[in-house]
């Protein structure tokens, strides 16, 4: 791996200058800035200067393992030069022109390098800037994919409760999360919610997790024949659900789901804005758990977040209707398929094929959960599950009776000690309760066991401190 490199006799000392700098300029600014998804009146926080490898640096020189890849993106690690050059040497050439009508050579390759790895006859990309743009594109293509075939009431999606798919008025509408909702209804109307998979918690055949599955995919059905067949566009579900916890497809689920969407003719959209590009080992997750969507949304991990970019990719079928005499799809973004952001997509998904990145997943993900699952001795932690790179702890009042943390306790541990401490003892990744409390962490893909136990030994301290303020 070659990571930017640093003069070992001048390191600490531009550090620290660095460092200086970047506090001064951090208490002079943040009041200029909105963080996204944060509360103003929490003040100023953390600045993050620089990364290398699987780690990175605040404003005061404190040294933190990315336990979450950024945002589930830095896939290849940070400091990356030969992704930095390929980035400089494309806007050099071509910083900018739209794909409305035009392309790139960077972004004509990237669209084949995607519909080659992607399976079946998903071979039509669309770009966009990211996720929530790539799953607001693929409501908008499954309705006119539908008026364009003659069933024009065909505009419903059915998602996950709890699943979070994006921001936009019509992502948002997708989401199961009403909190994250409430304060921008009325929404795009048409999206309805079906039961997510956490085993964990599962009211109905908790002790057969396959029954539970068949159980889980059978309600998808039964939101489609509620709403009407005749109504309802697509179901929308990640591989692995991740708001919630790392909520894993039990075994089969995904093969019942694709029988009754061919049954009532609706579109699998798999959405892998975080699961695609080797977070679970393959380059789409839906490969590794055997199914083949209509349309995959993705972004993150396609750059390694050395620069914005997500997709749409459709099957043949899906863009048939398309092709013909002067239908268009209204739809675009002026940064969508930006010649800068393919380039270093393009070097990146060589630096994975370079580095075998899918290949170390496979073969770590088993050490991986074990390391992770020795968290389970502890009184505060109910269950740990996930796949891949990709785990999640989930935080409990009582173990035994598997009662999870009241809102007092939410707030004290969620949004008030886990965060600073855990970054504080050295861990930067995602205390969340958008569903029951958990810890998210998805390491980029170059750690291995050193970094595994990194993890846990940080997570342990931290939540031993953390079941004393219960």
């Amino acid at each position: 791996m070659t990571l930017i490199e640093r003069d070992p006799a001048t390191a600490d000392t531009a550090g620290t200058a660095d460092a200086t700098r970047a506090a001064d300029a951090a208490d002079a600014g943040w009041g200029n800035l909105w963080p996204h998804f944060t509360r103003l009146s929490a003040g100023r926080g953390p600045i993050i200067t620089r990364g290398e490898g699987a780690y990175i640096w605040d404003d005061r020189g404190t040294r933190m393992l990315d336990g979450l890849s950024g945002l589930f993106v830095v896939q290849a690690g940070h400091g990356r030069r030969e992704l930095a050059e390929v980035m400089a040497a494309q806007a050099a050439e071509l910083a900018y022109f739209p794909v409305w009508g035009y392309a790139t050579p960077p972004v004509v390759e990237l669209a084949e390098r995607l519909a080659h790895a992607a399976p079946g006859d998903l071979n039509r990309v669309f770009f966009t800037t990211g996720g929530g743009e790539a799953v607001e594109s693929a409501w908008k293509v499954a309705k006119q994919y539908f008026k364009l075939t003659g069933r024009p009431l065909k505009h419903k999606v059915i998602s996950r409760s709890v699943a979070y798919h994006g921001t936009p008025q019509g992502a948002l509408a997708i989401t199961g999360l009403p909190a994250m909702k409430q304060q921008f209804e009325p929404l795009t109307p048409g999206g309805f919610r079906v039961p997510n998979t956490n085993f964990y918690r599962a009211r109905e055949h908790g002790d057969d997790l396959v029954a539970f599955g068949r159980w889980a995919a059978d309600r998808i059905e039964e939101a489609i024949l509620f709403e009407g067949p005749e109504t309802v566009a697509a179901v929308v579900l990640e591989p692995v659900q991740n708001s919630g916890g790392c909520l894993t497809p039990p075994p089969g689920y995904f093969q019942r789901v694709r029988e009754i969407c061919d049954a009532y003719d609706v579109l699998l959209v798999s959405d892998e804005v975080i699961c695609a590009f080797g977070r679970h080992g393959t380059t789409f997750a839906c490969e590794k758990f055997g199914y083949v969507p209509d349309i995959v949304t993705c972004a993150k991990g396609m750059s390694s977040g050395y620069a914005p970019i997500g997709a749409m990719i459709t099957t043949d079928r899906v863009i048939e209707p398309f092709l013909h005499g002067k239908t268009v799809f209204p739809h675009g973004y002026t940064f969508g398929g930006h010649p800068v952001a393919a380039a270093v997509s393009l070097a990146n998904l060589d630096l994975f094929d370079r580095e075998l990145l899918n290949r170390r997943v496979l073969g770590n993900e088993a050490a991986f959960g074990a390391t992770m699952r020795k968290l389970l001795d502890l009184p505060i932690v109910g269950d740990v599950r996930g796949d891949g790179y990709f785990w999640a702890v989930e935080l409990v009042k009582d173990k035994a009776t598997k009662r999870t943390l009241d809102a007092g306790e939410r707030e004290r541990l969620i949004r008030g000690f886990l965060p600073g401490a855990l970054c504080d003892n050295g861990l930067y990744c995602r205390p969340d309760d958008r569903g029951d409390p958990v810890v998210q962490v998805a390491p980029p893909l170059i750690c291995g066991q050193a970094e595994f136990d990194e993890i846990e030994r940080i997570m342990r301290h931290t939540l031993t401190e953390a079941a004393v303020l219960l």
